[in-house]
């Protein structure tokens, strides 16, 4: 059976969806000083000049590659709300999107990727505080739980620190979890 013809948008859409997952991988591995271009359009199957026609630049390819920082939706009672913080603990050390390895191979070299972490973090922050029943210090706490986080994955993932290594997901969440109910809980 003959494929169905594709338009020219979907083909440029497909081309420059391959030339950004290529970009993805090479960043997460390389980050962004040692990404090249030509490696991306090598990676992707096409020339340099095309990711140059789509991206116009390195820097703007890079921040469309890892535009796909998850973020943390709000949730509204605090039981909730650390059970679903804790349940990305199972994502993040079970293997992190190529957006985010990107963004946190890059962020201590590169000050965009740096800026783009900021404001990634402070977005869930936000979220999160939003989240808190009226306590004192709301976005305190909020930040000290996403740090944590941030830590665990960077000590298990980056790191590979014997403590975090080998120890599954759901045993860190549990450690963790009395502290992140103390942070998110209702003041005493």
């Amino acid at each position: 059976m003959p494929s169905p013809h594709r338009s020219r948008a979907d083909r440029r859409r497909a081309t420059e969806l391959r030339i950004l997952n290529s970009a993805r991988e090479l960043f997460a591995e390389k980050g962004f000083d040692r990404t090249t271009i030509r490696a991306v359009a090598t990676a992707a199957g096409v020339d340099p000049a095309l990711v140059m026609q789509y991206f116009g630049s390195k820097r703007e390819l890079f921040t469309q590659a890892v535009q796909a920082f998850p973020a943390l939706p709000a949730a509204t009672d605090t039981d909730a709300l650390v059970d679903q913080l804790l349940a990305t603990l199972d994502l993040k050390l079970g293997g992190l999107p190529e957006g985010t390895l990107v963004m946190l191979r890059s962020m201590l070299t590169d000050p965009a990727a740096a800026d783009h972490v900021r404001e990634t973090l402070d977005r869930q922050i936000d979220s999160v505080s939003a989240a808190l029943p009226a306590a004192e210090d709301p976005e305190l706490r909020a930040a000290l739980v996403i740090t944590t986080l941030l830590g665990v994955t960077i000590g298990h993932q980056f790191l590979g620190l014997a403590a975090l290594r080998d120890v599954p997901a759901d045993r860190i969440a549990s450690l963790l979890r009395p502290a992140f109910k103390a942070l998110t809980g209702p003041p005493d």
